[in-house]
């Protein structure tokens, strides 16, 4: 029988193991959600929405119990792993109190007596989830899935059980019937048996490139229906008429959050020659003051990798960068004792050869470059296969809009961090993905928009 185990990255020991669902399993769970759809796409919003704030109510009266799970398991600090079960709870309220009026009926003028556009629910989809935002990244689309009168089949990273079976202990405290969110403890092997399955409308991914390619494929193959939120190596322009202090203090935070493993974390540092040594001398300063170690120390900063495959990726990209020529300013080994721990790094004079030119570093490994006017800080941040986000500190009106509608990223912050709110849509162009989610936009992505024409006739029973 295969398992999937939680091991703590912090200390390498095994916590718990769980044991994979067999094929009849499966195969149960996939009858449960197509037998719940046909009663739950008819539930009102109202129904709805008062088991999506009782889901919200379990996230924050409980977030203690969710944070420790999380940070057990994939070694976040335990002050963000709280932080990201409220933000659960805040996603859920706010598709809660939103959702009918984003899918309501929308009226357009035609010959026709009524002519309009309903947004209706689409079957069972299959989230295939990361481990690095463990409750959030499913949250993020479970509440909008939900609410829209979907029904979920959560893949958890296989890293990650434990949370995964407490994201649907969550869904069936808040009062979801029966087959509506289910966690499948699978591996990838078996996700395109999944897939294949005609009970399965849609299938949603959050991931690396590689892993998305793949599933969009197998998806493609079946002619579903498919949204990609990708990884990303997040430009961080600096121009000189910044705020310095308060660019490098966002950068420190923006390329260390979550451990550095973020695909919206800032990656590259591309900074005005004018301001460049100023920039470095600060953040390197700021890197350095950052504390490393236990994560459910509140006095820490950064914790482990998650897994110590990704501390030697980091570990290889890093090296293999330095023997092309560039420069450690900071950090730039493994850390000794027990546990995936590597220290804040930032290397500058990368070559475009290096591996950290080319590809995305999931760890805290800050990139910096020095770039002569906004033009040539526009070509780098481009120079991508990536683009999820972007972050801009400007405060000249000119080079504002130029990056706004140049840049190559589903999303440019200007004087802020790159961060995901429920308000807003969150996706990727080029290898990052494509589609939304959150907001209007990404509960829009699993409905079928069906046009609906209406002529009365005089005399007939309409009349």
């Amino acid at each position: 029988m295969k398992v999937q185990a939680s091991i703590n990255p912090a200390t390498g020991r095994q916590i718990e193991t769980f044991a994979e669902m067999t094929d009849a399993a499966l195969d149960a769970a996939l009858a449960r959600a197509h037998d719940a759809f046909g009663s739950y796409r008819r539930t009102s919003f109202a129904e709805r929405a008062r088991w999506l704030n009782a889901a919200a109510a379990t996230l924050d009266k409980d977030k203690d119990k969710w944070a420790r799970t999380m940070t057990g398991e994939m070694g976040k600090t335990y002050k963000a792993a709280v932080a990201e079960a409220e933000k659960c709870a805040l996603a859920c309220r706010y598709f809660a109190d939103n959702a009918e009026r984003f899918l309501a009926d929308e009226r357009i003028a035609t010959e026709a007596t009524q002519s309009y556009l309903r947004h209706l629910p689409l079957g069972p989809v299959l989230a295939v989830m990361p481990w690095n935002f463990p409750f959030w990244q499913v949250v993020r689309f479970a509440a909008p899935a939900l609410m829209a009168g979907n029904v979920a089949l959560l893949k958890h990273a296989s890293n990650v059980p434990a949370c995964a079976l407490a994201l649907e202990e969550i869904f069936r405290r808040a009062g979801f019937p029966a087959g509506v969110f289910q966690t499948l403890l699978i591996g990838s092997d078996r996700v395109e048996r999944v897939i294949a399955d005609d009970r399965v409308m849609a299938v949603t991914l959050t991931g690396s490139d590689i892993a998305g390619s793949a599933v969009a494929a197998r998806a493609g193959k079946h002619l579903k229906k498919t949204v990609m939120e990708l990884g990303g190596s997040d430009p961080f322009i600096v121009l000189p008429s910044a705020d310095l202090e308060t660019a490098v203090r966002a950068a420190v935070t923006a390329r260390t959050i979550n451990n550095g493993q973020s695909c919206i974390a800032a990656k590259r540092f591309i900074v005005h020659t004018r301001i460049y040594a100023d920039f470095e001398r600060r953040m390197v300063d700021g890197l350095r003051r950052l504390a490393v170690g236990d994560p459910m120390d509140p006095r820490t900063d950064v914790g482990p990798l998650a897994t110590p495959q990704i501390l030697e990726t980091v570990a290889r990209q890093v090296d293999e960068s330095v023997r092309a020529g560039a420069k450690v300013l900071t950090g730039g080994k493994r850390l000794d004792g027990p546990g995936n721990f590597y220290a804040v790094t930032a290397l500058a004079q990368i070559p475009p050869e290096a591996p950290a030119y080319r590809e995305e570093v999931f760890g805290p490994v800050a990139l910096l470059f020095e770039v002569d006017d906004v033009g040539e800080a526009i070509e780098l941040a481009n120079a991508s296969v990536y683009g999820l986000g972007s972050s801009v500190w400007t405060n000249d009106e000119a080079e504002r809009w130029r990056c706004i509608d140049e840049i190559e990223a589903g999303t440019t912050a200007v004087n802020a961090m790159v961060a995901s709110d429920p308000r807003l849509p969150f996706g990727g162009v080029k290898r990052s993905g494509y589609g939304r989610e959150l907001a209007r936009d990404g509960i829009r992505e699993f409905v079928n928009v069906k046009t609906v024409s209406i002529v009365e006739r005089a005399g007939g029973s309409g009349s």
